[in-house]
């Protein structure tokens, strides 16, 4: 682009000096032309004037000129053009690749700032870059994973309260590796999130692991799931999700799903879209998590296990295994209708009895 630039200016520049120097050749012949007494001037013939006699030289050189600054602006246009031509396709070459990571990653400001101490040492993933997190300060930030710093649990573990360096707060989920499954949800979802960065999608600060279990470290979210207000501890606790409330969560897991289904290249399936899953920050902001389960869109979908919370499922997922990212959105209007009913999806009657609203 830079080059392209160069010679413009540069053809741009020799064509106002092959102005200026016709300019002065043009100026040169008629001076030279004016009539000067001479000896060997002949007379001229009755009814022939001097300028009429040098107008076919004075066309000649107009139309050369003409010819000339034609020439040389039609050069520079075009030079002009194809670098913007270049410019935008390598802009918007770069923009596909960055939407979602697929050339390298975004960190959040968290990262920014803490990124050059010795506790945080950056690894690569398979497409992306996140900080490996020393283990003793995990530890010591949860205070050696008491039960009293226990946020929520999970399927694989428990997520707990940690205060690392500078006293900043965050949430770390502790995985078994004794189970399988859980070291390929850890494995997938640090990938994933190392990749991505959205107002509404739950920040990846780093991860750490050692011989019995594998650590993912969050931005904490103080006012805990979207569950626990409607359905949860939280629930009755003064703290009330007005109408308006309700309505910016959902705008919120819209957008954050929107980024993942139209701004990643290729498309990532979240596949575990819950209420539970919809973290709420100080402000009420909403921001989706949890991404254990998460698939980037493509042909293996096709032999994937099924996977997913009961009431959440689409129903095409359930008959056939067809994962789309319509799956998200049958998800996406369940929770819409917790939002709007305050009931669960599916409610519990007793021992292998259950209710679906």
């Amino acid at each position: 682009m830079r080059q392209f630039v160069i010679t413009a200016l540069v053809l741009l520049q020799a064509s106002v000096l092959l102005h200026k120097s016709t300019c002065v050749v043009f100026l040169t012949t008629r001076e030279s032309l004016s009539p000067q007494p001479s000896a060997f001037t002949p007379e001229l013939s009755p009814g022939l004037q001097q300028g009429e006699k040098e107008l076919p030289k004075q066309h000649s050189n107009n139309m050369r000129l003409v010819i000339s600054l034609a020439a040389a602006f039609s050069l520079v246009g075009i030079i002009l053009v194809c670098a913007l031509l270049y410019w935008a396709f390598h802009r918007r070459r770069n923009l596909k690749s960055s939407g979602c990571g697929c050339s390298g990653i975004t960190f959040s400001r968290f990262l920014n700032r803490h990124s050059r101490s010795k506790t945080f040492e950056k690894r690569s993933t398979k497409q992306g870059v996140v900080s490996l997190i020393d283990y003793n300060m995990i530890e010591k930030g949860t205070s050696g994973f008491k039960e009293s710093n226990i946020l929520g649990q999970g399927g694989f573990g428990c997520v707990y309260l940690a205060t690392l360096e500078n006293n900043v707060q965050a949430a770390v989920k502790k995985l078994d590796c004794a189970s399988e499954e859980a070291t390929k949800e850890f494995k997938c979802e640090v990938e994933i999130l190392s990749k991505i960065q959205h107002p509404n999608i739950i920040s990846l600060l780093g991860y750490s692991t050692n011989d019995t279990a594998r650590f993912i470290v969050y931005e904490l979210m103080p006012n805990v799931s979207l569950e626990s207000h409607l359905h949860g501890s939280s629930r009755g606790s003064g703290i009330t999700i007005t109408w308006p409330m309700r309505m910016k969560i959902a705008l919120d897991i819209a957008r954050g799903l929107e980024y993942l289904h139209e701004h990643c290249h290729p498309a990532i399936i979240h596949r575990d879209l819950k209420s539970s899953n919809i973290l709420l920050d100080c402000n009420f902001n909403a921001k989706i998590s949890d991404f254990g389960l998460a698939v980037v869109n493509g042909p293996k979908n096709k032999n994937l296990k099924l996977s997913g919370t009961v009431g959440y499922v689409a129903p095409e997922y359930l008959l056939d295994g067809q994962l789309t990212e319509k799956s998200d959105v049958y998800a996406f209007g369940v929770v819409l209708l917790e939002l709007l009913l305050g009931k669960k999806p599916v409610e519990k009657l007793g021992p292998g009895n259950a209710l679906s609203h």
